[in-house]
């Protein structure tokens, strides 16, 4: 049996140690005696126990699968639901990967050392857990058949998806071959997609051309920022019929699943370093 210190765990757990170790002190675990703590009873039949760490001196550890935010309560409410440790161990990826991709997907949010819940999430049957401060997610067993989860997993891995999924564009982004290439290595499909490429990477924006949206429907966006989880749209063609159809029912998707936005035309472009730090700056993204 895997055994870790508490700050090992905490890490693990994607929490803050001193969080933690507030945790177990509230909910009887250990307890303070000088300046080390020690466990107690019922932190032993929780099934801490000590380990010498070297020159660290003798620690408190804890098995690397125990959960230490459940009552009885809790546990009857949960029943069945999974969190990122078993999710990440079902797929042989860490949790903290886990809820990276989650997180991406829309489906909960980070504030703080706290993982939120969602309205998407929600959808998707998980529920939200909150114990001496910390909240947390959990989520049903479906989880480990999601398409979206999946796809995003193999995408880590550079595993081919399903070839459908990975080819079907609309049938007028078919037309334009991606032949420009950015700075950061790119290619695209317009002048003015290689000045928003090129514009992000020399302001150190991390980014991805033609994402799919973390949705069943078949829609890219022309480009994703992690951070803030931000979508860039160009639109180009405004003389085009089919285009000015798809964009309508892009903007659809966009608002229906609530997604971060920013529209850029080719003003815009022209004026990048006056618009775009101040309409990424909405999303909590600073270009410099």
């Amino acid at each position: 049996m895997e055994l870790l210190s508490t700050s090992a765990l905490a890490k693990k757990l994607e929490i803050v140690p001193k969080q933690l170790f507030e945790h177990l002190a509230t909910i009887g675990y250990i307890q303070r005696q000088d300046t080390d703590w020690i466990l107690t009873t019922a932190g032993k039949d929780a099934g801490g126990s000590y380990k010498t760490f070297g020159s660290y001196g003798k620690k408190v550890v804890w098995p690397a699968d125990i959960d230490f935010y459940e009552d009885e309560d809790e546990k009857k409410e949960s029943q069945g639901l999974l969190n990122a440790t078993k999710i990440g161990e079902s797929f042989g990826v860490s949790s903290r990967k886990i809820n990276a991709l989650i997180s991406e997907l829309g489906w909960m949010k980070k504030e703080g050392s706290c993982w939120k819940l969602t309205k998407q999430g929600t959808r998707k049957g998980a529920k939200q857990f909150v114990k001496s401060g910390n909240h947390y997610v959990k989520w049903p067993e479906s989880i480990l058949t999601e398409k979206l989860l999946i796809e995003s997993l193999n995408s880590l891995s550079s595993t081919k998806i399903d070839e459908q999924s990975a080819t079907k564009i609309s049938d007028f982004r078919q037309q334009l071959q991606a032949k420009l290439r950015t700075t950061d290595g790119h290619f695209v499909r317009s002048k003015a997609e290689m000045l928003i490429d090129n514009w992000l990477y020399m302001a150190e924006i991390p980014h991805a051309y033609e994402r799919k949206l973390p949705i069943e429907e078949e829609v890219y966006s022309d480009f994703y920022i992690p951070t803030g989880k931000v979508y860039i749209e160009y639109w180009g063609y405004e003389n085009n019929e089919k285009y000015l159809a798809r964009k309508a029912e892009k903007l659809e998707i966009y608002k229906k699943y609530d997604f971060n936005l920013i529209e850029l035309n080719d003003k815009d472009v022209e004026n990048m370093d006056d618009i775009l730090p101040v309409l990424l700056l909405k999303y909590g993204v600073k270009s410099y």
